[in-house]
C-alpha cells in the first residue's frame, strides 16, 4: 500500500512537470458586436496652415516710454510728440509718455543726462533724436544692457552701437539728391554757387544728408554747381541768422543758401528778406510748410522739402511700444502693423555701415503752387 502511495505522487509530479512545460493556450478573441455601418459623409477639408502675417500690436499694456528730441523748443519736434501722444491713446498705453529734452545750448550733454536718468528709473523705451553724434553711445549701450528698448529717430547713432533700430524719415541718400536736385532747379540750368548751413557738427542726420548731397554732386548733371562752405547755426535762430549774413559777406558770387535744418531755412530766409537780399541770394532746404510759406509766395525761398513729423513721432512710438511689450523683437525682417501708417519691415539700413531701419517716407517738394494748402 505504501508503495502504490509512493508511485501515484511520483505520477502527479510527474503530470505537474508536464503541464507547467508546456506552451500556453492561445486565447480566441470574442467576435466583436456588428455596428450597423456609418452614414457616410464628404471627407473633411484638411485644415489651411495659419498665415502668421506681420505682428501686431497689443493694446492697454503699461510702459514706461520717454520720447527724446534733440531739444525743445522748436516745432516739429513738438509735431513728432503730437505724433506720438495720438499712438498712445490708440494702443491705450496706461502710462503717460515722457516728452523730455535738454536746451539747444546743452544738446549733447543733457540728451546723455537724460537717458542716464531714464535707465536709472528703469524705464521701458527711449526714443531718441539724436544730436551727440558717437558720443551718445556709451550710455544708450548701457540702457540697453538695463533691458530698454532705444530706438532712434530722425536721426540715429552712427555707428549703430547702442540703438536697436531707426525710424528713418525717408531714405537719406534720397534727401542728398533732392537738395542737389533743388540747388540746380533755383539756381538754373548755367549753374551757380552754393553754401549749406547746417545745424551742429555733431548731428548726425545732417551730416549723412549733406555726405549724400556731395556724392549726387559728382553727376554730371550738376557739374555746374559748386558748393562753397557749410557752416553751423547750431539750430539756434539767431546763430544761423548771424551765419547766413556772413555766408553773403565770405561769398559775393553765391546764389543759394541750402540749409537742411527748419531753424537754419528760416533764419536764413528771413535774413535774406530784412536786408534786401533775395533777388540775389535764394534760400532753399528742409523746412516746415507753415513757417515758410511766406518767404517762399515772395520768393525768397521758391523750394524746399520735408516730410510729416506727426507721423514720425506716430510710427516711432507704435515702433518701441511693440518691441516692448515683445510683440516685435527688432530684428532684420521682421514686418509689423504700425496703426494707420501701415505695415512696415525693419531692414539693414543701407547708409551706414551697421543698423537696422524702418523707413518712413515719402517727402514733399514745396513751391508756390502748394505750400499754401499745406501751411493750414
Amino acid at each position: 500500500m505504501k508503495k502504490l502511495s509512493v508511485c501515484a505522487n511520483v505520477l502527479t509530479i510527474t503530470m505537474l512537470l508536464l503541464a507547467a512545460c508546456s506552451p500556453a493556450a492561445t486565447a480566441v478573441p470574442a467576435a466583436a458586436a456588428t455596428a450597423a455601418p456609418a452614414a457616410t459623409s464628404a471627407p473633411a477639408a484638411a485644415e489651411a496652415p495659419k498665415e502668421t502675417g506681420p505682428a501686431k500690436a497689443t493694446a492697454g499694456q503699461a510702459v514706461s516710454m520717454v520720447l527724446l528730441p534733440k531739444f525743445l523748443g522748436i516745432l516739429p519736434f513738438d509735431q513728432a510728440h503730437t505724433g506720438a501722444l495720438e499712438a498712445e491713446a490708440e494702443l491705450k498705453n496706461p502710462t503717460a509718455l515722457q516728452f523730455l529734452g535738454p536746451t539747444p545750448e546743452n544738446s549733447v550733454a543733457g540728451q546723455i543726462e537724460i537717458i542716464t536718468t531714464a535707465t536709472t528709473q528703469k524705464v521701458g523705451a527711449i526714443m531718441l533724436s539724436n544730436n551727440a553724434g558717437d558720443q551718445i553711445a556709451p550710455v544708450a549701450k548701457a540702457a540697453v544692457a538695463a533691458g530698454i528698448k532705444v530706438v532712434t529717430w530722425d536721426s540715429p547713432i552712427p555707428s549703430a552701437e547702442g540703438e536697436q533700430v531707426f525710424v528713418a524719415q525717408v531714405d537719406f541718400a534720397e534727401i542728398g539728391k533732392v537738395m542737389a536736385d533743388m540747388a540746380l532747379s533755383i539756381l538754373g540750368a548755367g549753374g551757380g554757387k552754393f553754401a549749406v548751413l547746417s545745424a551742429s557738427p555733431d548731428a548726425a542726420n545732417q551730416n549723412a544728408w549733406i555726405k549724400a548731397m556731395k556724392e549726387a554732386l559728382t553727376d554730371s548733371k550738376y557739374a555746374k554747381l559748386t558748393l562753397l562752405d557749410t557752416v553751423y547755426g547750431n539750430d539756434q535762430s539767431e546763430e544761423s541768422y548771424s551765419q547766413a549774413l556772413a555766408l553773403v559777406d565770405k561769398y559775393p558770387d553765391m546764389g543759394l543758401i541750402m540749409s537742411p535744418t527748419s531753424v537754419g531755412i528760416v533764419a536764413a530766409a528771413k535774413a535774406m528778406t530784412d536786408e534786401g537780399l533775395c533777388d540775389k541770394v535764394k534760400v532753399s532746404g528742409l523746412g516746415l510748410p507753415s513757417e515758410m510759406v511766406s518767404y517762399t509766395m515772395k520768393g525768397c525761398a521758391p523750394e524746399f522739402a520735408l516730410w510729416s513729423f506727426v507721423d514720425l513721432g506716430y510710427l516711432t512710438y507704435y515702433t518701441s511700444y511693440m518691441m516692448a511689450t515683445g510683440a516685435i523683437k527688432g530684428t532684420e525682417g521682421e514686418m509689423y502693423e504700425a496703426g494707420r501708417m501701415g505695415t512696415y519691415t525693419i531692414t539693414k539700413d543701407p547708409t551706414r555701415d551697421a543698423g537696422l531701419r524702418v523707413l518712413m517716407g515719402p517727402f514733399t517738394v514745396y513751391n508756390n503752387k502748394n505750400v499754401e494748402a499745406a501751411s493750414k
